[in-house]
C-alpha cells in the first residue's frame, strides 16, 4: 500500500527559517578560494548561488595639468608618474629649470667686477694707442733738412785739396741709394799731382740719412772710442760742426820715403752722418818729394766738410 505524497508547503507559510548566506568578498584572483573544494558552476539567479562579483574600482587618474601657471612666477614642478620599482629604464621625473637667484642689491659684486674689467680694458687700450701715437711722433727722423746728392763726387766740396792735387780723377767710383730706411751717397776718387795713371793720395766721402733709427749712440761709440779698436790713432773732438764730430788720424811716415798718413773726419748732425777720409801711401818709388803733412790734411778735412754740409742742406 503506497503512502500518498506529502503536500509541499507554500513558500509564504512559516517553516524552518533559512540562514541567509553572507555574500563573498570580491577577490582579485580568478580562481576559487582554496577552502572551497570542487566548486560547482553557479547558475545566475538560482537559489543559493553567489551573486556575481562587483567590478574592482578603477583608481582615479591624477590630472597633471589642473594647476594654473601665474604670470611672472616660475613654473611649479608638475607631478610625473613614478617609475615602477626595479625598472632602471623608466623615465625619471623632471622638475623643470632651477631658478637662479638674483644678486642682492640689483647687480652685486660680480656685476661690478665685470663692469670695472671692461672699463679697465677700454682705458688701457686708449693709453696704449696714445702712447704709440706720441712715440711715433717723438721718434720721427731728425734729418735737419739734408738730402743726399745722387753724385757725391760732384756734390761734395774737396777744393782744399786741389792746390796740392790739381789733376782730377777721370773715373771716380760712386754710388747712391734711396730707400724708406736709408738714403746714402758715396764717392771715392784718386788725388794726383801730375797726370798719371796712379794716384798720389785717395779721398773717400759718404753721407747717410738714417730715416728709421737714431744713429747717435752707435756713432758716438764707434768714433769717440776709435783708438780702442785701432792702435796708434789719435782722436780729436771737433767743435762747431754738427751735433758731434771726431777727427781720427795716424801718421807712420819716416821722413818722406816710407809710411802713410791717414785721417778721417766723422760728423753727426741729427740723424745725418758724414765722413771724409784721406789716405796717402809713401814709398821710395814715389816722385812726390813734398807731400803734405798731417796738420795740413786735418785743416783741409774740416774746411771742406763744413762746406759740403752747407751745400747738401736745404
Amino acid at each position: 500500500m503506497s503512502t500518498p505524497p506529502e503536500a509541499s508547503q507554500p513558500s509564504d507559510q512559516p517553516g524552518i527559517p533559512e540562514t541567509p548566506e553572507t555574500p563573498e568578498t570580491p577577490s582579485a584572483y580568478p580562481h576559487p578560494k582554496p577552502q572551497s573544494p570542487n566548486p560547482q558552476p553557479a547558475v545566475p539567479g538560482a537559489p543559493g548561488s553567489d551573486p556575481p562579483p562587483a567590478p574592482a574600482p578603477t583608481p582615479a587618474q591624477p590630472n597633471f595639468y589642473a594647476q594654473p601657471t601665474l604670470v611672472g612666477q616660475p613654473a611649479q614642478p608638475q607631478a610625473q608618474p613614478q617609475p615602477q620599482p626595479g625598472n632602471p629604464y623608466a623615465a625619471q621625473p623632471y622638475y623643470g629649470p632651477v631658478p637662479v637667484p638674483a644678486a642682492p642689491g640689483g647687480g652685486g659684486g660680480a656685476g661690478r667686477a665685470v663692469l670695472w674689467a671692461v672699463v679697465g680694458a677700454v682705458v688701457a687700450s686708449a693709453a696704449w694707442a696714445g702712447g704709440v701715437f706720441l712715440l711715433g711722433r717723438g721718434d720721427s727722423a731728425d734729418l735737419r733738412g739734408y738730402s743726399t746728392p745722387s753724385n757725391l763726387c760732384t756734390g761734395a766740396d774737396y777744393s782744399s785739396f786741389k792746390d796740392e792735387y790739381p789733376d782730377d780723377d777721370s773715373s771716380p767710383l760712386r754710388n747712391s741709394l734711396k730707400s724708406d730706411a736709408l738714403d746714402e751717397s758715396y764717392c771715392s776718387l784718386s788725388l794726383k799731382k801730375t797726370p798719371s795713371s796712379y794716384g798720389d793720395a785717395y779721398l773717400t766721402m759718404q753721407m747717410d740719412l738714417h730715416k728709421k733709427t737714431d744713429p747717435a749712440a752707435e756713432f758716438t761709440a764707434l768714433w769717440k772710442n776709435y783708438r780702442k779698436s785701432h792702435s796708434g790713432y789719435d782722436v780729436e773732438i771737433v767743435k762747431g760742426i754738427g751735433d758731434e764730430a771726431y777727427l781720427v788720424s795716424n801718421d807712420t811716415t819716416s821722413g818722406t820715403t816710407s809710411g802713410s798718413i791717414h785721417a778721417t773726419l766723422a760728423v753727426r748732425d741729427g740723424w745725418m752722418t758724414y765722413t771724409m777720409e784721406f789716405t796717402e801711401y809713401r814709398t821710395t818709388y814715389d816722385s812726390d818729394t813734398s807731400p803734405p803733412d798731417l796738420s795740413e790734411v786735418r785743416d783741409w778735412l774740416k774746411s771742406d766738410t763744413k762746406s759740403t754740409l752747407e751745400q747738401t742742406k736745404d
